[in-house]
């Protein structure tokens, strides 16, 4: 009876676990976007300009670049529980924050608070998923994980403006961030019995000499370098790409980003079907994998047709297919870096990896900043989104003509 009451136990926080991950990864992609949401309002209350909203956005990224580099020691000196609790607390606390913020200068403060807070998020929660979790269901947690940022972006433009317009902008920064103290006290409850499986080591000494001198590593960095640009470009200035160009109001904005996000969510549970398919009719790592590449990279030739079309809806689409391709190519990514990295570097490559993607989005946000004050709009902005992944498959073509499993590279 006691056996059968600690296996109930068990397996009820493992469901807890799983939930409070995607609550979590949801939350984060929730406060994050309120600020591009609720543009337009505070553009016109602050007067601010399109290199002022750039330069929130920079800050932003620059410090998630910044404290990336020691994410992995935090969670792991303080462990998954009481790390990610300390993250949800401070991007919390700094989501509410943007509430009392005058000047563009409070507004970066709060930015890169939120910025450290909730750069936690995803490697803590990976490595809850590993520490916690048996297999089959670690697999399921890290899919909702890699789900849950699109359902938070989906959810916010439809709730956000009309509640912005309904209380004021404050009220909404307000309630969203109260939101992470109310998911704090249900990760504190609901964590409490989680044992960590006893054969999984929670960290790995990483030759960091080895880890730079290796040319796989550069490779996933630059193509994480070339293809998240255009993913921070979109969450941060779609809203003001759908006011500027059809004219449509904080409470019209929407709509329109749901049908991006909701495009991109059906790309994240669907990506890792194709890849799998192409190695099972005979196609080798390097074919399948690269083959899938091509697929996503030639949807996203998509994106760029959005700015010839006089119609929102249209536009919505064609950029979520856009974004369901970069799902697909991120996916294979991740994958390719899996293959072909020893397992113990995956997880510091991978960091690199973000790192080097949140410093193209700095460049991006900046960059979409300086093309819209000049006069040169949003042209020379799709341009780059419906090239990045093409210039990526051929960097990682040029680095690794032959993409090989890391076990057989080595027995080699």
């Amino acid at each position: 009876m006691d056996e059968a009451r600690q296996q109930g136990m068990a397996r009820g926080a493992a469901i807890a676990l799983v939930v409070l991950l995607f609550l979590g990864n949801a939350l984060n992609y929730v406060d994050r976007q309120v600020l591009a949401l609720l543009k337009p309002t505070l553009e016109a209350e602050f007067g601010w300009s399109d290199a002022d909203y750039a330069h929130l956005g920079s800050s932003f990224q620059i410090a998630a670049a910044g404290t990336l580099l020691f994410v992995g020691w935090f969670v792991d000196r303080l462990g998954v529980r009481v790390a990610y609790a300390i993250a949800v607390t401070v991007w919390s606390a700094a989501g509410m924050a943007h509430a009392l913020a005058q000047t563009v200068q409070q507004f970066v403060a709060a930015r890169v608070i939120l910025a450290a807070g909730e750069s936690v998020s995803t490697p803590a929660g990976l490595k809850a998923a590993a520490t916690y979790l048996p297999v089959k269901q670690r697999s399921i947690a890290i899919g909702l994980i890699n789900t849950a940022p699109n359902i938070g972006a989906i959810l916010t433009p439809l709730l956000i403006p009309p509640f912005a317009l309904a209380f004021g902008w404050q009220a909404a920064f307000w309630v969203t961030g109260a939101l992470g103290f109310v998911w704090l006290a249900g990760w504190w409850w609901g964590t409490r019995n989680l044992k960590p499986l006893g054969d999984i080591p929670e960290r790995a000494r990483v030759p960091w000499g080895t880890l730079l001198a290796d040319r796989k590593t550069w490779t996933v960095i630059g193509a994480k370098f070339c293809i998240d640009a255009v993913w921070w470009f979109v969450l941060f200035w779609m809203p003001d790409f759908f006011n500027r160009q059809f004219g449509l109001s904080q409470g019209e904005l929407g709509w329109p980003i749901a049908i991006i996000f909701t495009l991109a969510a059906l790309g994240a549970i669907t990506s890792g079907g194709l890849y799998p398919i192409l190695l099972s009719r005979g196609m080798s790592v390097n074919g399948a994998r690269k083959t899938s590449m091509l697929f996503y990279a030639l949807v996203v030739l998509a994106m760029p047709l959005s700015l010839q079309t006089g119609n929102p809806w249209i536009a919505a689409v064609l950029i979520g297919l856009g974004l369901f391709a970069h799902q697909g190519f991120s996916t294979n990514v991740f994958g390719m870096t899996a293959d072909i990295i020893p397992a113990t570097r995956v997880a510091s490559v991978i960091a690199l990896g973000a790192v080097a993607g949140n410093l193209s989005g700095t460049a991006i946000i900046e960059f979409a900043g300086y093309s819209l004050g000049s006069g040169m709009g949003y042209v020379p902005l799709f341009a780059i989104c419906g090239s990045a992944y093409l210039v990526a498959l051929a960097f990682i073509h040029l680095m690794i003509p032959r993409l090989r499993l890391a076990e057989e590279a080595d027995a080699r």
